[in-house]
């Protein structure tokens, strides 16, 4: 097995480790027949606020977690491939931050899934690939407007107001992983500098004015 395989291979086992809890959960409650909604983050009560914690973990039916685990798959496998020495770090901010702005602010319902942390990976890996002018990253960029530029609509109510859906984590997940992808744009991977453009930054400035003489110092 080559060492390209085994980092691939490596940075997928926390995110299948992570969808293999989500669906466990998810298949515990179905076998008890109770539902823990009431374990999800209702903002501003005392109860909620462990709901930061455990509600991404909680999805509403099979349906609400098959949509939450593709994108998960796809943006946590190349957020710890491509960002592996910073990955933990994002993604420990990326879990907390939006689950405490919703229980601050958003509105009073129990909000639950894992929606909140795909927005936030979407967010961090789409503006970090602009930010670190990287080839490979803005590769990554593409290919989440491709395939998840759609997704930018979930933190509009108006666009699905027959759904039941937490905005508020959509729209606080987008944002921390685009505030992330600034802040920790001098951490992890960055864009190869070429010999060329090192020689350019040398080039004395005096060299660039030899030719120029004031027109009152020319010799008669």
């Amino acid at each position: 097995m080559t060492s390209e395989k085994q980092n691939i291979y490596k940075s997928l086992i926390p995110v299948i480790l992570f969808l293999v809890l989500i669906w466990l959960v998810k298949g515990g409650e179905m076998i008890t027949g109770h539902p823990i909604v009431n374990l999800g983050n209702y903002p501003r009560t005392w109860h909620g606020l462990l709901g930061i914690l455990t509600s991404p973990l909680i999805h509403s039916d099979l349906k609400h977690l098959g949509a939450n685990s593709v994108p998960l798959f796809v943006l946590g496998g190349c957020l710890f491939y491509f960002y592996k020495e910073i990955s933990l770090k994002v993604i420990l901010l990326i879990y907390l931050i939006p689950g405490i702005a919703v229980w601050v602010g958003a509105r009073e319902a129990y909000h639950i899934g894992a929606s909140g942390v795909v927005y936030g990976l979407a967010g961090f890996l789409f503006f970090s690939g602009i930010v670190r002018k990287d080839n490979r990253l803005l590769a990554i960029t593409m290919m989440i407007t491709f395939l998840y530029g759609s997704m930018v609509w979930g933190i509009f109510p108006d666009f699905f107001p027959e759904e039941n859906i937490s905005y508020e984590s959509h729209f606080w997940g987008l944002v921390t992983g685009s505030i992330l992808a600034f802040y920790f744009r001098k951490e992890g991977p960055q864009r190869k500098v070429y010999q060329w453009e090192l020689e350019e930054e040398e080039e004395p400035f005096d060299e660039i004015q030899i030719n120029y003489i004031p027109e009152n110092k020319k010799p008669d």
